[in-house]
């Protein structure tokens, strides 16, 4: 799935440390950075190379940044990214993404690190006491990575609309949550790592509120809180599996897909992701009327994608990321017609066992029952599902362990 955007505008997203802010900062919180920076030191084995500039930043500058990144980013791009979450159902068809994710982020905003500045910055909304210190630790814990694990390279290794690329931020926001709450613990017992019987509630006071985020469909909830949540969680298994080797492991090794974030396990078994290939407009359309589309864009899908993908239209039931942990693979590719701009999404996933596969196609029918006021079936099989929705034509057909499916067909 793609993830500019809260799915990957990664440079922006990963730099928000999820607190509600409320009041302004006291100016001595900065004299504890050097104090801060030793006691992660401590605790990685990382050496300070260098000092970290900190300075207090206005909401109001911290939203125009945000504002400046997104045009940046170019409206064709922003459009994609758009089109290509309304065609699969993670948002309602008039959601404006850009706009939706500065509302968000700037509910969201505590602190930030520029990794191309390399200096931190703590907005003046951040409340005083131990949730500044939380955020000001974080954001060091960022810094501490970036001087011996370039952050920018790191994010840049792969594709930045790819699963893999959410995994990376995974470590990098699993891993600053868990130094910040590790250090917390040895400033006060001189050990450096969570209680394991406290990890739970740790993961649970980490999520968001705030009436943008909570009116946000699931899947941009989600998107937000799943490199926190679940990151502090792999971090926290890499840890207990290596220990102190693991805060370099989990850069020299990243994981490459949420599989591996969702299920350790399948990280320090190296478990790959299927390689599949969406499918073309020529089977369906022929070859000479598929030469009037252009692939606007495609990409990865995840299982953290099917997961909320499939809980989405099943009352987030536990069915959906049950069924999810048996994805092997997937991807997409959306097409426009070069004439009227009309979309059409092919997509492909991949399953442990033809039984995984069935059980998709008959929780994809849901998917897609739920997501479009129109649903008229032509055909039903155990293979096959075919018929008309919003967006016109659809085919899902599954074969052996795949499942593959054509949205908007004329």
């Amino acid at each position: 799935m793609p993830r500019r955007s809260v799915l990957s505008r990664k440079e922006l997203l990963f730099l928000v440390c999820a607190v509600t802010a409320l009041a302004q900062p006291r100016p001595k919180l900065f004299d504890q950075v050097g104090p801060m920076l030793d006691g992660l030191s401590q605790i990685t084995g990382w050496k300070v190379e260098r000092k970290v500039p900190a300075e207090i930043l206005h909401q109001s500058d911290f939203k125009r940044m945000m504002q400046d990144h997104m045009k940046d980013s170019g409206n064709k791009e922003i459009h994609a990214e758009e089109l290509i979450l309304k065609m699969f159902g993670l948002v309602p068809p008039d959601f404006n993404l850009a706009g939706e994710e500065v509302d968000l982020l700037s509910e969201q905003a505590a602190a930030f690190y520029d990794y191309n500045k390399k200096r931190l910055f703590i907005l003046d909304t951040t409340p005083d006491g131990e949730e500044s210190r939380l955020a000001l630790v974080h954001e060091l814990a960022h810094a501490l990575a970036d001087q011996h694990h370039n952050l920018g390279k790191y994010m840049r290794e792969g594709s930045p609309d790819d699963d893999g690329s959410t995994a990376r931020q995974a470590v990098m926001e699993g891993q600053a949550s868990w130094l910040s709450w590790a250090y917390l613990f040895w400033s006060r017992t001189g050990r450096g790592e969570i209680p394991e019987d406290r990890l739970s509630a740790i993961e649970d006071s980490a999520g968001a509120d705030g009436p943008v985020y909570t009116s946000a469909p699931l899947y941009i909830r989600e998107s937000l809180v799943f490199p926190y949540n679940q990151g502090i969680r792999f971090v926290d298994a890499v840890f207990r599996k290596l220990g102190r080797a693991s805060f370099d492991e989990v850069f020299d090794h990243p994981p490459v897909s949420t599989q591996q974030i969702l299920h350790p396990d399948a990280y320090f078994n190296k478990q790959l992701p299927a390689m599949t290939d969406a499918p073309t407009l020529d089977a369906a359309l022929g070859k000479q009327q598929a030469r009037q589309y252009r692939v606007l864009a495609e990409g990865v899908l995840g299982e953290f994608d099917i997961s909320a993908l499939l809980r989405q239209y099943n009352n987030n039931a536990p069915s959906g990321a049950m069924e999810a942990a048996h994805f092997r693979g997937g991807s997409y590719r959306l097409y426009e017609n070069k004439h009227d701009k009309r979309p059409v999404l092919t997509c492909v996933t991949d399953w442990e066992s033809p039984e995984a596969a069935s059980i998709f196609l008959s929780m994809f029918r849901q998917v897609l029952k739920g997501k479009w006021k129109q649903f008229d079936i032509a055909t039903q099989t155990p293979t096959e599902l075919t018929g008309s929705g919003d967006s016109g034509r659809f085919q899902v057909r599954l074969s052996g362990t795949g499942v593959q499916s054509l949205e908007g067909l004329p």
